[in-house]
């Protein structure tokens, strides 16, 4: 599928003004103007992060009611429950509070609670409330969900138990009747920066806890490296705290990691330092997947496990469980194409949305991406669960997915979501329905670019730039994520050196020359079927990533290369 490109543009004058002010490449200044940063000050702030540079967590709404509501909880020797939901952020959350709270309350009176996928669904659940009821917990810290679970946490209030919320989700028109609500999306709350992940909300409240009971600094710094996994695996913008955050728990995740975390670095067969990226495709998937396919109360036991061969252990369970979500994975994304493929009617269409009885369900949105990436097209899998179907959802860049399922409401038992990405579950016999009003709904509305994927390049630089100290500085500008995410470049009127070849019938290991002869080789994935254009002997334009690769003791910088096409079309840009 041919790809658009779109080049991104800085201002020149600025440009100069700020490879003046920082004295380094000026595709560099160009990709740091676009990222909001346009001075030395804010230059030295992105390169040099400093936990003194987070905020105030009192400057949170309703900071200061949490604190006081956790702090007559332990003056009166109330039973605390830390709830928190099956996913990594929010077992990450659950593991990092529970163990924070017991070093300031009596032990004893602490539990964590983590409702199971299938039993119980996504947040608060009944049975948790229940369980809290039966066992005397006075006092709910929800983590990562609460926010639209208004009927429940009423419901608790009844049974004379309090909740505390902290989550990141959009907030509904009418909130819980909750002691406090931590979330920097509430519409009157003033705190600086509103991309913080479940865990991220949960630190800030350890964080003015700390402040609170004079406890030092060190306490809940410890926890940075399952705040880091969560930040990576929530795909939330590597900006202002979360990039802090997600630097200094990366560094304690290479250095000092917990028992837990070491041993699924070990599983996962991890011997270099760790990148966000290995966090997010390494780390992450072994965790997920104790929700996706069993109980993900075995993550929490691992990241307040103290002991490495009880850690291992744990881990080796969780490595299993992933061990069998890829197998799930596979052969139910093969099944999916093979639908689709086999159907003129599903491949013509604009939307995508496949039904089989028996697909597991704790994969199904994972398959929803893969199909995704195929067709390029928001797409829908479903599968039967108990008496209903239920099913993921995800989109393409700029479609507003929510919007379109929820004009399908009336097949609909329920549905939740975000504009990306969505849940939903329907009677049987609404499938066919939901299915032609979910097609008619995204054909009349979805703009014909948006079914193009696109790739964002940063900035245009000849081979001569590209050198070790222009590398060295694109490290530092790590962690990478949304709205941080590693340089892009294009470089135009480059030739083949006749050496590039086909590896494993589906990459192109590249050797390529700029005018001036400088050559540099690279790696493309999934490239083969562009091969021939290098045939051509025309000159060419690339879009790569700038890598190091390692061999017989030599790195070298190497070119990571994401699409190429003949330079006459270099101009058409979105």
């Amino acid at each position: 599928m041919e790809k658009r490109w779109n080049i991104l543009k800085a201002d020149k004058n600025d440009t100069t003004a700020l490879q003046q002010a920082l004295k380094i490449n000026s595709s560099l200044c160009s990709i740091l103007l676009q990222r909001g940063i346009d001075s030395y000050d804010k230059a030295k702030d992105y390169f040099r992060p400093s936990l003194k540079e987070l905020h105030d967590p009192f400057l949170m709404k309703d900071m200061h009611k949490a604190v006081g509501r956790i702090s007559s909880a332990i003056n009166q020797k109330e039973k605390i429950l830390v709830f928190g939901d099956y996913d990594v952020d929010g077992t990450t959350s659950v593991a990092s509070m529970y163990q924070f709270i017991c070093k300031i309350h009596n032990a004893e009176l602490v539990e964590y609670y983590i409702p199971h996928r299938y039993r119980e669904g996504y947040g608060i659940s009944k049975l948790g409330i229940d369980y809290a009821a039966e066992n005397n917990f006075t006092l709910i810290i929800s983590l990562d969900c609460g926010i639209k679970s208004t009927e429940l946490i009423a419901y608790a209030k009844l049974l004379g138990i309090d909740f505390i919320v902290c989550d990141h989700h959009l907030p509904d028109d009418i909130l819980p009747n909750a002691v406090a609500i931590l979330n920097a999306k509430q519409k009157d709350c003033t705190y600086p920066y509103k991309e913080l992940c479940g865990c991220g909300v949960g630190f800030k409240l350890m964080t003015a806890l700390a402040q609170t009971f004079g406890i030092a600094d060190e306490e809940y710094f410890c926890y940075l490296d399952l705040v880091a996994t969560a930040i990576a695996a929530d795909i939330v913008p590597m900006t202002g705290e979360n990039r802090i955050m997600a630097y200094f728990g990366l560094q304690q995740i290479n250095d000092a990691p917990c028992a837990g975390i070491k041993a699924l670095i070990k599983l996962g067969g991890i011997q270099n330092k760790l990148t966000i990226n290995n966090v997010v495709f390494v780390i992450a998937p072994r965790i997920n997947a104790a929700g996706r396919m069993d109980d993900a109360k075995k993550a929490v036991q691992l990241f307040i496990e103290k002991d490495v061969d009880k850690a291992m252990r744990l881990a080796e369970i969780l490595h299993s469980d992933n061990s069998d979500r890829k197998e799930a994975d596979s052969s139910i994304t093969a099944e999916a194409l093979a639908l689709i493929e086999n159907d003129i009617l599903l491949v013509n269409k604009k939307s995508t949305v496949v039904y089989k009885e028996h697909w597991h369900k704790g994969v199904v949105g994972i398959v929803a991406s893969r199909l995704t990436e195929k067709y390029y097209r928001p797409t829908v899998v479903l599968t039967r669960s108990g008496d209903v179907v239920a099913g993921s959802a995800r989109s393409v860049v700029g479609y507003n997915l929510y919007e379109a399922i929820h004009a399908c409401k009336e097949h609909l038992l329920g549905y939740g979501g975000h504009f990306a990405a969505a849940g939903m579950s329907l009677l049987p016999e609404n499938v066919v329905a939901f299915t032609e009003k979910f097609e008619a709904i995204v054909a009349a509305s979805i703009e014909a670019h948006m079914l193009i994927p696109e790739i964002v390049i940063d900035a245009s630089i000849s081979f001569d730039e590209i050198t070790a100290s222009l590398y060295k500085i694109i490290c530092q500008m790590e962690p990478f994520g949304p709205e941080n995410m590693r340089p892009t470049f294009v470089a135009t009127n480059v030739t083949d050196t006749g050496y590039s070849k086909i590896v494993k019938d589906l990459h192109i290991r590249f050797v390529v020359k700029q005018q001036n002869n400088k050559i540099f080789t690279g790696i493309g994935f999934n490239l083969a079927d562009k091969f021939d254009l290098l045939h051509t002997k025309q000159p060419l334009d690339l879009v790569f990533t700038l890598d190091e690769n390692e061999w017989n003791g030599e790195t070298n910088i190497q070119l990571k290369i994401i699409d190429f096409r003949l330079s006459a079309t270099s101009d058409k840009t979105v």
